[in-house]
């Protein structure tokens, strides 16, 4: 495999409360592993549910997906002890992929409302960004973005919702909302 010149990666956040901000994630790495680039995606929050992407992305050379939660809500107010040591546990799995700096693109999917839930600390997060090596695009998608975040990135994107099926009672299908 012939060597690619490294570039300076960015902080990118797909934020709001529009719908796409995964799928903008996963379309970075689509165009990524599309030039020779190795890509992980970390979701938080998200587990043993059926997403089109855990099947896309295992016919994606270069590009790996993990999940780190379960297929149950999770109660913001007061979150279950599980809940709090996956997301613990996927975030000391994105320091240990971004720091090794074997991958040009990290995707923390569902960071920002992984933060407004208080499941894992804003400070270790802004740790992990600040320390990365100069390569690694780093992309954090979810609601609720911090403003720490938000002043950290270099691109920020806000998505909102102007109209939504669910509106009109068309509940989720099957290869478009999961």
């Amino acid at each position: 495999m012939e060597v690619k010149e490294k570039r300076r990666g960015l902080v990118q956040v797909y934020t709001g409360n529009g719908k796409g901000k995964t799928t903008a994630a996963l379309g970075q790495v689509l165009r990524a592993v599309g030039k020779g680039h190795r890509a992980i995606i970390i979701q938080f929050m998200k587990g043993q549910i059926a997403y089109g992407e855990l099947t896309s992305v295992g016919h994606l050379p270069g590009a790996e997906i993990e999940q780190y939660g379960r297929p149950d809500f999770v109660n913001k107010k007061d979150p279950e002890q599980v809940d709090i040591d996956l997301a613990r546990k996927g975030l000391e799995r994105a320091k240990e992929v971004v720091m090794s700096g074997e991958y040009d693109m990290v995707v923390l999917d569902e960071m920002n409302i992984t933060l407004d839930y208080r499941l894992v600390r804003e400070d270790e997060v802004l740790e992990l960004i600040g320390n990365r090596p100069e390569h690694v695009e780093l992309i954090l998608t979810g609601r609720y973005a911090p403003p720490s975040i938000i002043n950290i990135a270099d691109l920020v994107t806000y998505m909102c919702e102007v109209k939504h099926p669910y509106m009109a009672g068309v509940e989720a299908r099957e290869g478009i909302e999961f």
